[in-house]
């Protein structure tokens, strides 16, 4: 499915592994022996790694002590509000469509970037320059770049069935869904599993989340969350014995 608003997945960094191997610790803490070894599983040096880990204790992303890193409490519920970010709480649906509406038309560069952001979290679809609208079925709080440069209002449509198509390649983001489903096999290598699992939480996070009846029949949506859900607390036991077999032999 063609993506007009998010970045490609970047290439991996030491950062980025360092992060996901401590997330799957509770509490996330490991040896530094162990974050140098998940990092080489993935392509990544040792000096590296190092150096990656000493700029994220300077970052506040980490803690050191006695050898091991500890992710900061900050670190973990920016991680924690991205995942629920992917499962928006929905209510309710009476037909009416929340409508938001830039109020300035001169704007910088970085501020258009940040309201194109905002209303990405937000699930909201451009339906023409400065004017954003989606079904007014989920619990949300318009904070941020949405809350400074737009206007809020609900309004309706008559044809809410063909807004929704107009608004989202709905068949295209179902197609991508139902073959990432199959891409999460709990036998894939650590690496392949670890960029299946980036490029879920990516796809999720393009889910329109619409009323059922604005969806086509056997929307896989919900089936995505729940295949990720499982193939997550797999990885993530993979990839614990992994690293706890590693830190063991190098002891």
């Amino acid at each position: 499915m063609p993506d007009r608003h998010l970045p490609t997945i970047q290439p991996l960094t030491a950062r980025s592994v360092a992060i996901s191997a401590l997330l799957g610790y509770h509490p996330p803490v490991l040896p530094v022996s162990a974050l140098v070894k998940i990092g080489e599983l993935f392509g990544i040096a040792e000096r590296t790694t190092r150096v990656a880990l000493t700029r994220m204790v300077a970052d506040g992303d980490v803690t050191s002590a006695d050898g091991a890193y500890r992710l900061t409490e900050r670190l973990v519920a920016r991680q924690e509000q991205q995942e629920r970010s992917c499962s928006p709480t929905p209510k309710q649906w009476g037909g009416n469509w929340d409508i938001a509406i830039v109020t300035s038309s001169a704007r910088p560069l970085a501020d258009r970037v940040a309201l194109r952001k905002s209303m990405i979290r937000l699930r909201f679809a451009e339906l023409r320059e400065g004017v954003w609208t989606r079904p007014a079925n989920l619990l949300q709080q318009f904070d941020g770049a949405a809350a400074e440069q737009c206007l809020f209002f609900e309004g309706r449509h008559q044809h809410d069935a063909a807004l929704a198509t107009l608004l989202w390649d709905l068949p295209g983001w179902a197609a991508e869904a139902s073959r990432l489903c199959a891409e999460l096999d709990d036998d894939a290598s650590l690496v392949s599993g670890f960029m299946a699992s980036a490029e879920v939480l990516r796809h999720l996070l393009l889910d329109p989340c619409l009323p059922p009846e604005l969806l086509p029949a056997d929307w896989p949506g919900d089936a995505l969350r729940q295949r990720y859900s499982e193939f997550n607390a797999t990885y993530a036991q993979r990839l614990r014995e992994y690293s706890r077999s590693e830190s063991m032999s190098a002891s």
